[in-house]
């Protein structure tokens, strides 16, 4: 096809291009899809998350609806309870300390449901997020942090399930095709793709760009995140560089968001340098369940802060700030069950003792006395007369401490015990571009850029101090979606 064929170029590959892409072919746009990766590494971040979805509901009817397979017997032993738009909107916007764009964040929640709907009839399978986020209590699942809907297949499963609905309408998709430069011509945009070691360039009357942040490129992370960050794992995808923001930021667009903050993760010791679609959950999230010591033998984080995907994208920058960027999670018999699949992957660096001292001589480096003190400090200070509950914030926490821990504290003395070696992930950064409700790309007197959209993770201004487990996958959809719709009628008016 020549470039006169399409209306719209998406660029990019993850769970926002996609949805971008479907719905602006669903408006009756000729789309194309320019994807740095090869076919088998597609599917950007999306692909290496656990594939939940923050959104809005009032009930489990809302979820039946959504998730229409589910048996009367799984509604029945399933308390998934509500998550309210006044819910999800408040807690968002104060995570971010009050700094997000207020009505873009309200356009998520509002759309979240909605949206997945949509998702759904693209194919798309939701499914209740039975192992990650519920914990069985008085007989029922009980789930916790505003979280409770996933893909069935999790990031892998909703990328091939968006990628058959591309091809089966048709979609044009270059795989190894890198977008990297961008110029206003005739009432659209140049586009400058290198593909085979070879330049061309599309033309197109509107462009969403949807690659991500710059999370997988070194120098950027030194230069934005600061020292050390260069030497923190990819926990995804090694295309995402930071063309798309360069792009937008050459036509005009104005930078946004927090270009010093990032979501990064505990992440296995030894996982690669770069996220490999073949040896996912890499991950350790559950450190609420247990305790986390550094080289040191000692605790630096309260690890019953929160519930875990409100702290969770935190914990990389705690980690990469200790002694060799390293760290144990502990757990003990009682606690060590509730652990989910990330855990229990083959690829884990996992070390099994059936006391505490022996635990200390397999953990390589670190202070073992201190360390075994720590341990039993901790004990010590658990109070006990509070009953144990991880489906809520229970409050059994610790007295005494430096760090407390502040729910779900258990002592830590019943074998056999577990260690899992840790450093930092990043997911990606907060850094970006500015939009507006429809995914407009805006300039610095907040006009929109003609034709120019942005959605995914390169949008900035909706993270800023912490981020809540879900919501990027949701905010991608909903303005993926809607920027494909925007565009179209763009690319109609102009025909």
């Amino acid at each position: 096809m020549s470039s006169s064929d399409f209306d719209i170029a998406v660029i990019g590959g993850g769970n926002a291009a996609l949805c971008a892409a479907l719905s602006a072919r669903e408006s009756g746009a000729r789309v194309i899809i320019v994807e740095r990766a090869p076919k088998e590494s597609r599917g950007g971040n999306s692909a290496h998350t656990g594939g939940a979805f923050r959104i809005a509901y009032n009930g489990s009817d809302d979820l039946k609806a959504l998730i229409p397979d589910m048996t009367p017997e799984e509604l029945r032993d399933n308390d998934f309870g509500s998550y309210t738009e006044t819910q999800f909107f408040e807690e968002s916007i104060s995570m971010s300390g009050y700094r997000a764009d207020a009505d873009v964040l309200d356009t998520v929640v509002k759309e979240s449901m909605p949206t997945m709907h949509w998702m759904r009839r693209q194919g798309v399978r939701f499914i209740p997020i039975y192992g990650r986020q519920s914990f069985k209590i008085d007989g029922k699942n009980k789930y916790w942090g505003g979280l409770t809907v996933e893909v069935s297949g999790g990031g892998l499963g909703l990328m091939e399930s968006l990628f058959a609905r591309a091809e089966k309408l048709g979609i044009d998709i270059r795989y190894n095709c890198r977008a990297y430069g961008l110029a206003r011509a005739g009432g659209g945009w140049d586009i400058t793709l290198r593909q085979d070691g070879q330049d061309t360039v599309l033309h197109t009357r509107a462009v969403v760009l949807a690659s991500g942040s710059f999370h997988a490129n070194l120098e950027r992370r030194a230069k934005y995140l600061g020292p050390h960050w260069d030497l923190a794992k990819v926990r995804g995808s090694r295309y995402n560089t930071g063309d798309g923001i360069d792009m937008a930021l050459s036509a005009g667009a104005v930078a946004h968001g927090n270009w010093t903050g990032c979501h990064a993760v505990f992440y296995d010791l030894n996982a690669p340098a770069y996220g490999d679609l073949n040896l996912l959950n890499q991950q350790k999230n559950y450190f609420t369940l247990g305790i986390v010591v550094n080289a040191d033998g000692r605790r630096f984080v309260d690890e019953g802060a929160d519930f875990r995907n409100y702290i969770y994208s935190g914990m990389g920058a705690r980690v990469l700030a200790q002694p060799g960027a390293v760290a144990w999670q502990v757990f003990d018999a009682k606690t060590s069950g509730l652990l989910p699949d990330e855990y229990r992957v083959r690829h884990a660096t996992r070390l099994t003792a059936d006391t505490l001292e022996e635990l200390a001589e397999k953990m390589e480096g670190i202070d073992q006395k201190t360390f075994l003190r720590t341990v039993a400090q901790f004990n010590n200070a658990v109070d006990q007369s509070i009953p144990y509950n991880p489906a809520i914030k229970d409050g059994r926490g610790t007295h005494g401490l430096d760090i407390p821990k502040s729910n779900w504290a258990h002592p830590i003395d019943t074998g056999p015990y577990v260690a899992y070696a840790v450093t930092c992930g990043i997911t990606f950064a907060y850094a970006g571009v500015k939009v507006n409700q429809d995914a407009q790309v805006l300039d610095d007197q907040d006009k929109p850029i003609p034709s120019l959209y942005a959605a995914g993770e390169m949008v900035g201004g909706l993270y800023y101090v912490k981020y809540a487990g879900g919501i990027g996958l949701t905010a991608g959809s909903v303005l993926g979606r809607r920027a494909g719709a925007h565009a179209a009628g763009i690319a109609r008016a102009a025909a």
